[in-house]
């Protein structure tokens, strides 16, 4: 009876824990290619632990989550749920928490990491703090903490007086320019 118990507890679980999983990417795929909502999700962790009066689930142990060309690697990610168990908060914590993901066919992907990272899905905006980074294209944005809006895709940056906010806009290729002499 107790195995069966156990059995039917960690089936629970792991439906609770890919469900908060494929929850959390899709609501960050949402501006990513559209074939990668259509690929299979993994999820890898030392350690997975789901505590369902609180709505937390939390991942530990060299984390990594692909979908995709959506791939994120974190020391740990937590994911807090509201009362109607949907996505409130996603937080990701590394030396540094790393993502990259393809955003658009034409581009080249786009790549970040923060010492911790941390999507609100209320406000839909994206906050990486601790040494931030952005690239894509050539352009990067670098700076204490960015915030990221998915719905309006603006992005805030913050430095501090060791860390200035640095952004570098490679030069435009479809672009000429006259010479002294035209």
């Amino acid at each position: 009876m107790r195995q069966a118990l156990n059995s039917k507890s960690r089936l629970t679980f792991l439906k609770q824990a890919s469900c908060v999983a494929v929850i959390a990417l899709s609501a960050s795929t949402s501006f990513a290619l559209p074939s990668d909502r259509n690929q299979q999700l993994s999820l890898v962790a030392d350690r997975a632990t789901y505590n369902d009066k609180s709505g937390v689930t939390t991942y530990t142990g060299n984390v990594v989550i692909e979908q995709g060309t959506m791939k994120l690697q974190a020391d740990s990610l937590v994911a807090n749920l509201n009362s109607r168990k949907e996505i409130q908060t996603i937080t990701a914590k590394g030396r540094p928490a790393k993502f990259q993901q393809q955003m658009d066919a034409n581009k080249g992907l786009a790549r970040g990491e923060a010492q911790n990272i941390v999507y609100n899905a209320d406000t839909g905006i994206i906050t990486l703090t601790g040494n931030a980074y952005l690239y894509q294209d050539g352009s990067s944005i670098r700076g204490n903490s960015l915030k990221y809006s998915m719905n309006k895709g603006d992005v805030e940056a913050q430095g501090s007086s060791s860390n200035r906010v640095q952004i570098i806009i490679p030069p435009s290729s479809s672009k000429s320019f006259p010479g002294a002499r035209d």
